[in-house]
């Protein structure tokens, strides 16, 4: 290694720091909304905005099918929350420059230019009642072309809300439309009537009440697009059947929307894989590195790596691997510590195996603040143990390994020149096994936390197993990681 260029060191800390009082979403929340609004200022902008008190305000996006009953839920949503209810008539209401331009292109029946719809979008979310109280931007975006200028812009959501019921209902509902001309609420003759008697004699029929016709094309345009956007927003997206009682339908979406979709914190994963010999630690960890664009650590080749080199480090550890002995653990530590807190393991996460090896090694990296948040133990039989490795070789020739059961050699040629692993005779692997079970009932208590995965079992079902448990506890991060590796 090159000691003229070290690399970039971030003390654990920081994450373990950043994870406890939640920094990633505060930044991701700052970011956002410095994009968003665009101030001229922007350092006074983020004092100002911390200095609120509720910077976490809501916003969100509510989509679905003309009669499927967005403008009642978002009335509702808004009156709970106190967000700012927006649709893009009533951003045309406003009168300036931009809404003049754009509604001149209404009364010649012409869509708005995407860069001036946006503008009139940004424009809105940037006035004070939007920033302090947040927003429902209802049927915004339209196609998944303004879903992507909305992005672009940095207008993302922290929830979207697709509504969906079958053609035939969303057509009987848009025939027994009502609207209050006092309110602008929305009624239905059989699916919600109000229970005012005033407001019930004061409903009128919408001057727009469409046809079966109109309506059966406005749900087949609407259609060609929600499957995009359902793609576009799949990260914070909740489909709602609207094909019940409106109540019901109400307490769904805002159940939804109370759940905070920043928890548990974005953080970086930090898997620690334990297993006897034969587990297939190997092959899993290198399955969820792949995966998930998080950094594959093991120990042994680790080891291997800096004996390799002409470092300090690498003469002192030489030794101890060309006589097959045990590297003292302070000396494997300040190796994998060093590894570990690199920017890319820092950032993007790790999984380890191949140590700590005892309840002594995993004390010492707990003090060191590499803590994992995610154990797994793959568990096989020391019978299972045996099969996979003392029966395994390798093809000097081709580097190809094969297995006396499970995948023979193609023919009388490469059996003869297969080599078996003197470290995979039975003997040898008793011998690691006792060891391992030795320690092994000590760190299952240090972690207690871990999950315990049956091996014995195809490794992309064993894989399908680990992936369970790792996206159930680490969704967001695993997610716009497999995302960014895509």
């Amino acid at each position: 290694m090159d000691s003229t260029e070290r690399p970039l060191r971030i003390p654990p800390e920081m994450a373990i720091y950043a994870e406890k009082h939640d920094i990633f979403h505060l930044i991701q929340t700052l970011v956002r909304n410095l994009m968003v609004d665009k101030p001229d200022d922007p350092i006074q902008y983020l004092i100002n905005f911390l200095e609120m008190d509720n910077v976490d305000v809501p916003r969100i996006i509510l989509l679905g099918p003309p009669a499927s009953g967005k403008r009642t839920v978002a009335k509702k949503l808004c009156k709970h929350t106190q967000a700012v209810h927006i649709t893009f008539s009533d951003i045309l209401k406003d009168d300036n420059d931009l809404t003049r331009a754009a509604q001149s292109y209404h009364d010649k029946k012409q869509n708005v230019p995407k860069d001036l719809w946006i503008q009139l979008i940004q424009q809105r979310l940037s006035k004070p009642d939007c920033v302090r109280r947040g927003w429902v931007l209802e049927a915004i975006p339209k196609t998944q072309e303004e879903a992507l200028c909305l992005q672009e812009a940095g207008i993302t959501p922290d929830h979207v809300v697709m509504l969906e019921a079958p053609d035939v209902v969303l057509i009987e509902r848009s025939s027994g439309k009502r609207i209050d001309p006092v309110t602008g609420d929305v009624y239905h003759v059989t699916f919600m009537w109000p229970e005012s008697e005033e407001v019930a004699q004061r409903l009128e029929t919408p001057r727009t009440l469409m046809a079966v016709e109109l309506m059966s094309r406005m749900l087949q345009k609407y259609h060609t697009e929600a499957h995009a956007l359902k793609r576009t927003y799949h990260n914070c997206l909740k489909i709602i059947n609207a094909d019940q009682p409106h109540v019901d339908v109400f307490s769904q979406v805002l159940n939804f929307i109370c759940t905070p979709q920043h928890s548990p914190s974005p953080y970086t994963p930090r898997i620690l894989l334990f297993g006897p010999p034969g587990a297939g630690k190997s092959l899993q960890a290198k399955l969820i590195a792949k995966k998930y664009g998080i950094i594959n650590i093991c120990c042994g080749e680790l080891l291997k790596a800096v004996s390799a080199d002409e470092s300090h480090m690498g003469e002192l550890i030489k030794p101890y691997l060309e006589s097959e002995q045990r590297v003292p653990s302070s000396i494997v530590l300040q190796i994998l510590t060093e590894r570990l807190s690199r920017m890319d393991c820092t950032t993007r996460g790790w999984v380890l195996h191949g140590f700590p090896r005892d309840v002594e090694q995993a004390e010492i990296l707990h003090k060191s603040h590499f803590t994992p948040n995610r154990v797994f133990f793959l568990e096989i039989t020391d019978d299972i143990a045996i099969e996979r490795l003392a029966l395994r070789a390798v093809d000097p020739v081709t580097g190809e390994w094969y297995h006396s059961v499970y995948k023979p050699p193609p023919g009388p040629e490469v059996q003869a020149r297969l080599r078996f692993n003197p470290q995979h005779s039975e003997a040898q692997l008793l011998m690691r096994l006792k060891e391992y079970w030795s320690q092994t009932v000590s760190l299952q208590a240090f972690y207690p936390q871990a999950v315990y995965i049956n091996a014995d079992q195809d490794p992309h079902t064993v894989f399908e197993s680990l992936e369970s448990r790792l996206v159930g506890q680490l969704p967001k991060i695993l997610t716009n990681l497999q995302t960014n590796e895509g």
